[in-house]
């Protein structure tokens, strides 16, 4: 089996590039992980209780106010959520032991140091001006883009730890065939 993650800055495309390589192989979504987590009552009244907000239908919301107030409230948020999250990839690898690809959407692949836990790291690269493009396309703004944005390393950082830097700022035509030329590779 050949693990492959998927990496790259704030709205750079990895989910897509996962949704493109997801037809070789089963794909681990981070971000799924965290928005399937939000959806269980357990684990709301748990964050609520442990970061000392009120339990609501719109924690998230509480939740981003706190971080626009105050940056170092992500590090105990992220206390909680990335030991579920490796939980739950630890469990993915078990599941798929027997694929000849698995793959692993991790925005903070580097930022956590999982670089050995694969085989092979693809950087999703795009500009800035993109990516805040596209961020906002989902809903977000310049605000919480800059925040998160900078809880990651620069792309410089990061590609130093990849394999493949795969650029995303044509179509997805071109992004599909990138990203399938290097998996022949490994076929």
């Amino acid at each position: 089996m050949k693990r492959i993650g998927i990496t790259g800055s704030l709205a750079s495309g990895k989910s897509t590039a996962g949704k493109i390589l997801g037809r070789k192989g089963p794909v681990f979504s981070a971000d799924n992980v965290v928005k399937k987590l939000y959806s269980q009552k357990k684990f709301k009244k748990y964050v609520s209780k442990k970061l000392k907000i009120a339990n609501s239908s719109n924690l998230k919301i509480l939740i981003k106010k706190k971080i626009l107030k105050d940056k170092s409230f992500f590090k105990k948020l992220e206390k909680i959520i990335h030991p579920l999250v490796r939980k739950e990839m630890t469990n993915f690898i078990k599941k798929h032991k027997n694929k000849k690809f698995t793959f692993f959407e991790i925005p903070l692949l580097v930022e956590s140091r999982l670089m050995k836990k694969f085989d092979i790291i693809l950087f999703i690269k795009a500009k800035r001006s993109l990516r805040m493009k596209r961020f906002k396309q989902k809903g977000g703004n310049k605000v919480f883009f800059n925040i998160l944005n900078a809880k990651q390393l620069s792309d410089k950082n990061k590609t130093k730890h990849c394999d493949y830097v795969v650029v995303n700022e044509k179509n997805l035509d071109i992004l599909k065939k990138n990203l399938l030329d290097i998996l022949k590779r490994y076929e």
